[in-house]
């Protein structure tokens, strides 16, 4: 790492705030921007503030916030919004420590989140509980910036104790909410905003973001590995630049390593907006709505700053964060790390008898996945039944997929139909299933669920491919979340997965990260826990057979 304390960089300065663009150097002393002068120079680089992700789950990269944050900072962010409740829901409060002090280890600015919501709902089976004491314990550190997103939209406009109680430590100590509600609009927006909440990320459309906007909340623009918000939001920034910011909220490591927030912001100016309305969304309002002590090229700021090429590619050419040069033509230059794999992993291994369904009616409820969408739809279809039991029907592209919970031996899964993964042979299967993050496995043979669970069980977490004889592992050993290795070694191993159950007939542009959500219980509409098939709209659990 370039650890020099002084040293001047000159190029063509933008300068975000003031909507600028100059000839001249920077002067670096400390960590911190001592002088910025105008001056003609011959250097063509582009000089500008890093970028911020405004909200994401490290914890969905597979990767601890040390790894994540060396392959970010080569992308040109410099900081992070992080909601840490995917670990919180497998450890608690110790989860959420863990982030943190991991995250120190690296030059990179992590800004976490005190979750609001775990576990999520009461209907399914997580591995901590997080109560109102903790989050205002967890609102008094300096390192927790925000109450994570409310996802118990229903709780906000019922009134719930326990959701006032965690709304009102986040007033009393000063902190920014983030919102989740899925479909939220009219009245209903504007009481949620009223409870204090500031932002939303769950947006599909322009209508339900202007409802929003209107309602008083900030737009976060989402475009991660499974949900793609981008193309239909992105004319956000143009009519509301104030009030947008740019997120990935679930990257998975593949992706990660492709790119970040730097993507985006070429496809925004790709589209015609304005080059000082794209970057604001990116560095000036997460910034701001957040209180970050993230540099914004100013003098006295610190020195979190990136070079690029040019204004058309974007290609980032240097990282620095507090005037430590972290990244270099396209290459980290801080040093992989060792990390500690704190777990919490109780199920024991399973087999096939446990994913029998007895026929019971002629007519099932199937989740229908949507590729590219977190949000799913009900589906009636007619069951394949084979010695009186209801099986996975590859030609109709019906299989079977299930949940079992994993901080408890000896549990049996719970088992319904799924629709859109169109697998015709094999199965896979995962320790990354939000938001409690028991196993999920979906498949088109009982034998191969079974073994791919129990792949998983072996290994204590971890996301495994099964087909006849050959099994595949990804080892998740720190909460069943994340791995010890390398990005590019998470990514190589995930890529080969993902190929596998493509060619095994997969249809799905990320099809582990579908399966993730499958058992999100807060995203409508039919979705599957531990304890059983569940009705997202109604909110309560459903039955698989159903009378026509």
């Amino acid at each position: 790492m370039n650890l020099q304390k002084q040293f001047t960089l000159s190029g063509q300065i933008i300068d975000v705030v003031r909507q600028r663009v100059f000839s001249g150097y920077i002067e670096v002393d400390n960590g911190r921007i001592r002088r910025i002068r105008e001056k003609s120079v011959a250097d063509n680089r582009y000089i500008l503030p890093g970028f911020v992700d405004a909200h994401v789950h490290i914890e969905s990269s597979m990767l601890p916030p040390s790894e994540f944050g060396r392959v970010a900072a080569v992308h040109g962010t410099v900081a992070c919004v992080s909601d840490p409740h995917e670990i919180a829901n497998v450890l608690g409060v110790q989860g959420v420590q863990y982030m943190i002090d991991d995250g120190k280890r690296v030059p990179f600015k992590f800004y976490f989140g005190a979750p609001s919501c775990v576990p999520a709902t009461s209907f399914e089976t997580s591995g901590a509980v997080v109560t109102p004491a903790d989050v205002e314990r967890l609102l008094r550190q300096k390192e927790i910036r925000f109450l994570s997103e409310m996802m118990n939209y229903p709780g906000v406009l019922q009134h719930d104790e326990q959701v006032m109680r965690k709304l009102e430590a986040a007033r009393r100590n000063k902190k920014p909410v983030d919102g989740h509600a899925p479909g939220l609009r009219g009245a209903d927006a504007e009481a949620y905003c009223r409870a204090g909440i500031t932002t939303d990320h769950e947006c599909e459309t322009m209508e339900e973001a202007i409802d929003k906007l209107r309602a008083g909340m900030s737009i976060l623009i989402r475009e991660g590995s499974a949900a793609k918000n981008f193309d239909a939001l992105v004319r956000l920034i143009a009519d509301y630049p104030s009030h947008v910011m740019l997120c990935s909220d679930d990257k998975h490591p593949d992706d990660l390593l492709k790119g970040h927030i730097n993507e985006l912001v070429v496809r925004a100016l790709s589209a015609g907006i304005d080059i000082f309305k794209v970057l604001r969304a990116c560095t000036y309002n997460p910034v701001k709505h957040y209180d970050l002590d993230t540099g914004l090229l100013q003098p006295g700021d610190p020195a979190d700053f990136i070079v690029v090429n040019n204004l058309a590619e974007f290609k980032v050419l240097e990282t620095y964060i507090n005037g430590i040069k972290v990244a270099e033509g396209g290459h980290s230059v801080c040093h992989a790390m060792n990390t500690e794999t704190p777990n919490h992993f109780k199920a024991t291994e399973v087999n096939r008898a446990h994913f029998n369904i007895p026929a019971s009616g002629r007519h099932v409820r199937v989740i229908q996945a949507i590729d590219g969408h977190i949000t799913t739809e009900c589906f009636i279809g007619h069951p394949l039944i084979v010695d009186g039991c209801a099986v996975s029907d590859t030609e109709n592209d019906i299989l079977k997929i299930a949940v079992i919970n994993r901080y408890k031996a000896r549990s049996r899964p719970t088992v319904g139909f799924i629709r859109g993964f169109g697998l015709k042979s094999g199965a896979l299967a995962s320790t990354v299933a939000h938001d409690s993050h028991n196993i999920i496995v979906v498949g088109a043979d009982d034998d191969d669920m079974c073994a791919a669970v129990n792949a998983i069980v072996a290994n204590k977490g971890g996301i495994a491919a099964a087909h006849g004889n050959e099994v595949f592992i990804l080892p998740l050993p720190i909460a069943g979340l994340m791995s010890t290795l390398d990005a590019q070694t998470v990514a190589r191993r995930y890529e080969l997965m993902d190929r596998l159950a493509r060619g095994w007939g997969a249809e799905l542009k990320a099809p582990f990260m579908t399966l993730s959500f499958m058992a999100l219980l807060v995203i409508p509409k039919l979705k599957i826990s531990d304890k059983g098939l569940f009705d997202s709209k109604q909110f309560e659990f459903t039955s698989l057979f159903v009378e026509i």
